[in-house]
């Protein structure tokens, strides 16, 4: 960590990077996962007019919806609107987003052939118009957010693609991976490879930080997720270390695995809140950097009291750097959206008055 006092001008896109690099910055940077969604008005009338793919495949409706947050919430990281199953396309397998259910996969993935059958191409093939959308967002943003690019995990991504569908226990994904180590490899190999052309290309774009959504691993031990996933993560880690961004690993129910995200090799480790901040922390090491972890659901509630649970996240957090606030999960669909936008300025200022107050 730095012991350099915080640059005062700081611009929004400077304290989000600083914040990842483990730096001072002249407050904690805010961003929220699902920012651009049904919380926002605009996004709605926009959802009434085109569905979720064709929006993240027109560049100029997808670049439109990832500035919302920045114009409406005062963000200081504008996440990509895009969605985890978009390198599919590229590797041959049909899905549609049914939005009442999530990812849907027409021909789901559960033997040999089903997985040689997995196309691996360069990224910029299978998804320009993403890229593109990269590119402009990169002028348009300027300094006024950091661009947040990322994917889903080798492990959640074949969770999908062997369940077909949304699944609460991901009973055939993990009787595969059970059942059939080599062909569970097999695939995941794939998967990773996909994965890094994906965000390399991302990078190559203009994203300035990825994250890895590993939505399902809470589901894992701690033994099986060392031994079926834990390589692979921690390939596609190493591999965006050469690329000079920052990184955050993220996913749910993660209590277990909290030293065995940070040793897939992040620069931030993404918690929920079923485990104190500074607990936390603690587990993954001083060398690393944390994100979270408000309850969304807290947002639901009148404003003093978000104030309240934000303030004690804060206070775990300590001041030190290193700290990106966000909630431990997506932004609830009935959340107010003036209830973020206060949150953003809340820890903002509440921040900004500690680290002012810390004497020289």
């Amino acid at each position: 960590m730095s012991n350099q006092e915080p640059n005062q001008s700081t611009t929004p896109a400077e304290r989000m990077l600083a914040a990842c690099r483990l730096e001072p910055a002249d407050c904690t940077p805010v961003w929220f996962m699902r920012q651009a969604g049904r919380c926002l008005a605009d996004y709605r009338k926009l959802r009434e007019r085109y569905d979720i793919l064709t929006m993240t495949r027109t560049p100029e409706l997808c670049a439109q919806v990832t500035r919302m947050p920045v114009d409406v919430l005062g963000v200081d990281g504008a996440v990509l609107y895009a969605d985890i199953m978009l390198p599919l396309f590229g590797m041959g397998v049909p899905f549609s987003i049914d939005p009442g259910v999530g990812p849907i996969v027409h021909a789901p993935v559960r033997d040999r052939a089903g997985v040689d059958a997995l196309r691996v191409v360069e990224a910029e093939s299978a998804t320009p118009e993403l890229f593109e959308t990269i590119r402009m967002l990169r002028r348009d943003l300027g300094e006024r957010a950091a661009l947040i690019g990322f994917a889903g995990a080798p492990y959640t991504v074949a969770s999908y693609l062997i369940e077909g569908r949304p699944s609460r226990d991901h009973a055939r994904a993990k009787s595969l991976m059970y059942g059939d180590p080599a062909l569970w490899n097999r695939l995941m190999e794939k998967l990773t490879e996909v994965t890094v052309r994906y965000l390399r290309a991302q990078v190559a774009a203009g994203v300035q930080v990825v994250q890895l959504f590993d939505s399902w691993m809470g589901d894992l031990g701690r033994r099986e997720y060392s031994r079926h996933v834990l390589p692979h993560t921690r390939r596609i880690f190493a591999a965006l270390r050469a690329e000079g961004v920052p990184t955050i690993h993220f996913g749910t129910g993660t209590v277990g695995l909290l030293e065995q995200m940070a040793e897939a090799g992040p620069d931030l480790v993404s918690v929920d809140w079923r485990v104190p901040l500074d607990e936390a922390w603690s587990r993954i090491g001083a060398g690393k950097g944390i994100q979270g972890n408000l309850d969304p659901a807290v947002l639901l509630t009148p404003m003093e009291v978000v104030r309240e649970h934000a303030a004690g996240v804060l206070a775990a957090a300590g001041g030190r750097p290193g700290h990106v606030f966000n909630l431990g999960h997506g932004v609830l669909p009935d959340t107010p959206s003036d209830h973020l936008r206060q949150l953003v300025e809340f820890v903002h200022q509440e921040t900004a008055r500690q680290r002012a107050e810390v004497p020289a």
